[in-house]
């Protein structure tokens, strides 16, 4: 029913196939026409408390020309509905989106993880990120094309925490041995750049992360990314609540001894499988 007749309040099919539209049309380059999705935010979302920026706010996007990642951030745009659907924009079946003369797809065909902008950052405060990931890069061999589709979907959209996490680590560790050898340099040799970096080694906060994965049911398919029903919706939320309270389980986790190289990861069904 959704592949045929949408989702409510979300997208609905377009009038014309795209492959039999002509090029430039409105209808050819997208399968869904998102337009319900905008009415949804401006009927449900306060953009106004949004961009306050007493709350930080970030979506990622791809520019469709450049194909570069960037992020749409509050201290930084004010952020409307075009930004919010830009980051949920997945090629083929929803539309590009415009924002100011450009088009954004779903960043998730670059990163699926906002996680990179945080620690990119150089966040200055000791952080506790929970980061939430709704697809799994682990999981079984397929044995037949619904599962090739299954996993594909699974290993595109999961998120490169592992990656993007020692990549860090290793940038930060490089940063204290160089203050450790800057310490060791006399005060009227050092530069003032030099003086500026090492106040900034020396502010830089610890990062404790948290990983929460969802654990699709075998049932479910390759059609995670669009079935919302409100049966599945339920599970979700049930799998959810049941890892929150997990990991909720285990505060010795959260101990700042815990961290290695100013960052820890803790992934919570790789400690804890039950």
């Amino acid at each position: 029913m959704t592949a045929t007749q949408g989702q409510p309040g979300f997208f609905i099919p377009r009038k014309t196939n795209p492959w039999l539209a002509p090029a430039g049309a409105k209808d050819a380059t997208s399968y869904y026409d998102t337009e319900p999705l905008r009415k949804t935010l401006l009927e449900l979302v306060d953009f106004s408390l949004i961009n306050d920026r007493r709350t930080r706010f970030s979506v990622g996007a791809v520019n469709v020309r450049s194909g570069n990642f960037l992020y749409f951030d509050n201290r930084d745009v004010t952020i409307e509905p075009e930004h919010v659907m830009a980051s949920g924009a997945l090629p083929p079946a929803f539309p590009m989106t415009q924002i100011g003369t450009d088009f954004y797809w779903d960043g998730g065909i670059v990163s699926n993880t906002p996680l990179q902008h945080l620690l990119d950052s150089d966040p200055q405060e000791n952080s506790l990120v929970f980061q939430v990931d709704l697809f799994s890069a682990r999981g079984p061999t397929p044995r037949r094309m619904a599962d090739v589709l299954a996993r594909h979907k699974d290993i595109v959209y999961s998120s490169r925490t592992r990656q993007n996490t020692d990549t860090w680590a290793r940038v930060h560790n490089l940063k204290i041995k160089l203050l450790e050898a800057l310490k060791r340099v006399p005060a009227e040799e050092l530069t003032d750049q030099d003086r500026a970096l090492m106040a900034d080694v020396e502010r830089a906060g610890e990062v404790n992360i948290v990983h929460l994965i969802y654990q699709k049911q075998g049932y479910e398919g390759h059609v995670q990314d669009y079935e919302f029903s409100g049966t599945s919706m339920r599970e979700h939320w049930a799998s959810g609540y049941a890892d929150t309270l997990r990991t909720l389980r285990h505060p010795e986790w959260l101990e700042r001894a815990s961290i290695r190289h100013g960052i820890a990861i803790h992934d919570l069904h790789r400690e804890d499988p039950t």
